[in-house]
This record gives structure tokens, C-alpha cells and sequence, in this order.
């Protein structure tokens, strides 16, 4: 019987090759994986395709419909001020993918590059880096956003700012973690005895390596940023009206949810499967991208 070959004892990169294709086998057969994937497919695609498949303006008033209820005219019924849930929930994936993948991507950009460095150089510079990061850790992270916001004021960009702010420490912590346990391996030590430069070793050796933990930290973040952006639009610090946005829709829907409660599920309900999506998401990649968990499927 041919004997099982593992990624490890691949060329480098046939071995990162065989991970990605392992991971990706491991995510097909789980059928939470694949529930997280289409969950995850539907909001974007919502967010995407939102101006072509919503039916009406989200901002166009209509007093005469004021609180109407699913069907007819409002496929989901329409708000306090008789304007189309369903279009607004359309727009708002927009806002809050939008929101969520430009404040995970800056994040994990700053994040990941200072625990490279600081994982890498040690010393005084992992110290004064690491320290800034655990002061930012420390905060409850919507107590820290909040703060944020309001220093910098009510406004997309400054929510953005605020969000980036908060999750550029855990980015770190992971970066850093991960480079210090990469950059004893012998295959690092070996560049470095040719006389590769530290750019090198840390851009061609060390990054590649690392990329795991950050992919699944990467997914798990932007289900935190979009709920955290749905509470401070809530809050009315986030989104401004008109623009929809899940967060405001849920507030101003509060007062009218005993008589016309799809007003708040919509909204509601899209905060839900959107970040449970993206939680079942990354728990799949987690357990995909885990030597230890592959190890006992082989």
C-alpha cells in the first residue's frame, strides 16, 4: 500500500500548495463550514448586487405606507417613515461589509506588520510595540470605539478610523506570536547563513508561514467589526440617516416593536446570519488550517 504523504515533507511550495487544497477539502466536508460559506456568499453578494436587486430608493418617503406589513408592495414591510425595508436592508450590507472588510484589512495590514517586527527584532523595539498594543487591548473594545468616535466625530471615515484602532492589537499579538515560533525553525536559520537580509527572511520565509492564524483571525474580525459598527450606528455614532444602516434601522424601530415588529427583525435578523456566517466561517478554517486537527484525520 502506498505510503501517505504529508504537506510537511513537500518542496516549500508544494507544501503550501497541499495546505491550501487540504484546507479547502476540510471546509467542503464540514457541513458548518459549508452553511458559514453560504451565509458568508449571501451578504456579500447582497452588499454587492444591492442597487441592481433592490426594488425601490431606500430614501424615498412614502407617508401614506408608514409601518405597512410584508407583502404587496414591500416585499419585508416598510419603516416609520414608509420607506422599503427590504431595499434598506440591501443597502445596508453595503455599509456594514463595506464598514467591516476596509477596517479588517487596514487593521490586519498595521497589526501584522508590527508584530513582524516585533516577533522578528525582539528587544527594545518587541517592548515599547507590544506594550502600546496591550494598553490598546486593555479597553473593552466598544468602550475604546466609542471613545474614538467621539474625539473624532460622527462620520464614516472617523468610524472607520475608530474600528482600525481597535483591531490592529489582536493582529499583533497573533503576528508576533506566530513570528517568534516561525523564526526558529531551520529553514529561517539557513537564510540567514547565506547572508539573506532581514526584509528577505521576514517578506519570503517568515509572512508565507504565518498566513493561517491571520486568515482565520482576518474572518473571525470582520464579524466583530460589522456588529460592532451595527452598535454604534445604533447608538446614532455611526452611519448617519439618511443612509441606511442595519444599526440605525434597529433604533429606529425599537419604539414601534409591539405593533410593527419586522421594522426591527430585518434589520435584526441580517445582523444575525451575517456574523454568524462569517463566526462559523472562520471556526471552519481554524479547524482547517490546524496541523495538530489534521494530523488526526490522516
Amino acid at each position: 500500500m502506498a505510503e501517505l504523504v504529508r504537506p510537511e515533507a513537500l518542496p516549500p511550495g508544494t507544501a503550501q500548495r497541499s495546505r491550501r487544497f487540504a484546507a479547502l477539502h476540510a471546509i467542503a466536508r464540514d457541513r458548518v463550514g459549508l452553511a458559514g460559506s453560504v451565509l458568508v456568499a449571501l451578504a456579500l453578494g447582497a452588499a454587492l448586487l444591492g442597487p441592481v436587486l433592490a426594488p425601490q430608493d431606500p430614501t424615498q418617503i412614502n407617508p401614506g405606507e408608514r409601518l405597512a406589513p410584508p407583502g404587496g408592495q414591500f416585499l419585508l414591510g416598510a419603516d416609520e417613515l414608509g420607506r422599503d425595508l427590504f431595499s434598506r436592508a440591501l443597502y445596508g450590507a453595503r455599509i456594514s461589509v463595506q464598514v467591516g472588510l476596509v477596517v479588517v484589512v487596514l487593521a490586519g495590514l498595521i497589526g501584522v506588520t508590527i508584530g513582524l517586527l516585533a516577533g522578528y527584532f525582539r528587544g527594545l523595539l518587541d517592548g515599547v510595540l507590544m506594550r502600546i498594543m496591550d494598553t490598546l487591548f486593555a479597553f473593552p473594545t466598544l468602550l475604546l470605539a466609542l471613545a474614538v468616535v467621539a474625539v473624532l466625530g460622527t462620520d464614516l471615515i472617523n468610524l472607520i478610523m475608530a474600528l482600525t484602532i481597535v483591531y490592529v492589537p489582536a493582529f499583533a499579538r497573533i503576528a508576533r506570536g506566530s513570528t517568534l515560533s516561525v523564526s526558529e525553525e531551520p529553514y529561517v536559520e539557513a537564510a540567514r547563513s547565506v547572508g539573506a537580509s532581514n526584509a528577505r527572511i521576514i517578506v519570503r520565509h517568515i509572512l508565507p508561514n504565518i498566513t493561517a492564524p491571520i486568515t482565520v483571525q482576518f474572518t473571525v474580525s470582520l464579524a466583530y467589526a460589522i456588529l460592532v459598527e451595527a452598535s454604534l450606528s445604533y447608538l446614532g455614532l455611526g452611519v448617519q440617516p439618511p443612509d441606511a444602516s442595519w444599526g440605525s434601522m434597529l433604533a429606529t424601530g425599537k419604539p414601534y416593536l409591539e405593533i410593527s415588529p419586522w421594522v426591527s427583525i430585518v434589520p435584526g435578523v441580517s445582523i444575525m446570519l451575517t456574523v454568524l456566517g462569517f463566526n462559523l466561517l472562520g471556526d471552519a478554517l481554524r479547524d482547517a488550517m490546524d496541523p495538530r486537527l489534521r494530523s488526526r484525520e490522516l
